[in-house]
């Protein structure tokens, strides 16, 4: 079984690949297959009709000439019948048949049929029987040698006036039967051909109704296609961004009601649009106003904080007093921080982030990070620097980059934290790896956006939430991922990846 089932499914994709996948060809096809069946349809009813009008035409003229002949031939016939009397009269109506070529046989209550010639084809069972039930003249169509054949069951009955005289007549419509059945068997040659003729007429005008129906095909396929392709054009449009596309709408069919909604729906999504580019270029400028406003209070209160930070090192503040002065100090340097922040993500926001790139060793910008912030003696965290790693970027926003994931996996991980620098054909990857409990599942997705923290509970944190999100824009401003995962073991990875450089620093 397992050997027939690759045919099988070539069989379907070779299917599937000729199937027509136009809308206009598959319109086309449809068209044409109604035309088809109802060409079939009318032709199959038409056929049916006649041919059962030729052949009820046939079996009625058939059955009047079999009964005129026994008008004329019955009544000279003495009853009760010998076998002679038999084989005579049907061999004076075989002769009386001319060119309808009949062979007649006959019975006399209910013997077998008596013929004058041979080979006459013998006579149905049901054709007698049904004769004997009804008593009235009957017609079956039978096959013969492979030839169709019109059988005739005909009872000969007393008239009425001469009843009971000995004198058989054909009327069957009295109630007096003589007892004599004559059969007729002939073959339907002519009217076959006359079939066979019809068939012929319908086969050959199939084909050129079938080319006829293909123009209003055409013709149909087109103006139904035409308002379709106008709207996957002004679609397009609007997916291109302009909002303004607006399709001209003709008539009140569906077409025209859906041309309508698309311009409905054009316009509200131009308005939308509109209004949701003046919000936010409002809170963009609200942010940048706003953290430009407190750059000068909060440079201001940093050199205060640092007078009073030497002062409670001093211990010539009350204890109370100190406490106060330390917790302001870190709160102004946190909102120091986050100032800084929100002007650089107004920077990108404003596409106006300035990028400023060098050739260098990645391993040299991981060790001046780690050294800059303090953690290159720092057993917590480790560095994995096997081979030279050249890339060219901006070292100022790499080291931002490095910093921020290096102090996220600290500050929400656990440590060890290694920083692996990784070279492959074409890019330079950066992993910073903790041993902490990991990302939860649902916050993976959102570990970049702006302001989110994963811990609901503490919304409250030493970060302002934004440094991941500098992170990701500045690794995509040197055309480069950041990605976020979890170890198997347990544990985040955070995955910096950029183009590597064509050469490596101080080489040509």
């Amino acid at each position: 079984m397992s050997r027939s089932r690759p045919p099988l499914r070539l069989a379907a994709g070779r299917l599937r690949r000729h199937t027509p996948r136009g809308l206009r060809a598959r319109l086309v096809v449809a068209f044409l297959l109604a035309a088809a069946f109802g060409a079939v349809v009318t032709a199959g009813f038409t056929f049916h009709r006649a041919r059962a009008a030729i052949l009820d035409r046939a079996a009625e003229t058939a059955v009047a000439d079999l009964r005129s002949q026994l008008d004329s031939l019955a009544p000279d016939l003495a009853l009760p019948p010998t076998t002679e009397d038999l084989r005579g009269l049907t061999g004076q109506i075989d002769q009386a048949g001319g060119a309808r070529a009949w062979h007649a046989s006959a019975s006399y209550r209910g013997g077998e049929p008596v013929s004058a010639s041979r080979g006459t084809p013998p006579v149905p069972d049901e054709l007698r029987e049904s004769v004997r039930d009804t008593g009235r003249a009957v017609h079956q169509r039978t096959e013969h040698d492979g030839r169709p054949w019109l059988a005739l069951g005909m009872p000969v009955a007393y008239t009425s006036d001469e009843a009971g005289n000995g004198d058989p007549a054909t009327d069957t419509d009295t109630d007096t039967l003589s007892g004599l059945t004559v059969y007729a068997v002939f073959p339907l040659d002519d009217d076959r051909a006359d079939i066979d003729a019809l068939v012929t007429a319908a086969q050959a005008g199939a084909v050129p109704a079938l080319a006829l129906a293909l123009v209003p095909a055409l013709v149909a396929a087109r103006s139904v296609l035409r308002p379709v392709r106008r709207l996957r054009h002004g679609a397009e449009r609007i997916a291109a961004g302009e909002l303004d596309t607006r399709l001209d709408t003709a008539g009140h069919d569906e077409l025209a009601d859906l041309t309508r909604s698309f311009n409905t729906m054009a316009e509200t999504l131009e308005r939308d649009a509109a209004e949701l580019r003046r919000l936010e270029a409002g809170a963009r400028r609200f942010a940048a106003d706003v953290a430009h406003e407190l750059r000068t209070p909060l440079a201001a209160m940093a050199a205060v904080t640092e007078v009073l930070d030497e002062d409670a090192a001093s211990g010539v503040l009350p204890a109370d007093t100190e406490d106060a002065v330390r917790l302001i100090s870190e709160e102004v340097r946190t909102l120091t921080r986050m100032v800084e922040d929100l002007m650089e993500v107004s920077r990108f926001d404003a596409k106006a982030a300035p990028v400023h790139r060098e050739d260098v060793d990645l391993r040299t910008l991981v060790t001046k990070t780690l050294q800059l912030r303090g953690w290159a003696h720092d057993e917590r965290v480790r560095a994995d620097l096997p081979e030279p790693a050249p890339v060219r970027v901006d070292p100022r926003r790499i080291d931002v980059v490095l910093g921020n994931l290096v102090a996220n996996a600290l500050h929400h991980g656990g440590p060890p934290v290694t920083v692996a620098v990784r070279v492959s054909d074409d890019r330079v990857r950066v992993t910073v790896t903790d041993r902490g409990p990991g990302i939860p599942d649902d916050a993976l997705p959102y570990v970049f956006d702006r302001f989110y923290k994963a811990d609901a509970a503490r919304p409250r944190s030493g970060g302002s939430g934004l440094g991941l999100a500098i992170a990701h824009e500045n690794a995509a401003l040197h055309g480069g991922t950041l990605a976020a995962a979890n170890r198997p073991g347990g544990g985040a990875v955070f995955t910096l990846t950029l183009p590597r450089a064509a050469s490596s620093p101080g080489t040509t």
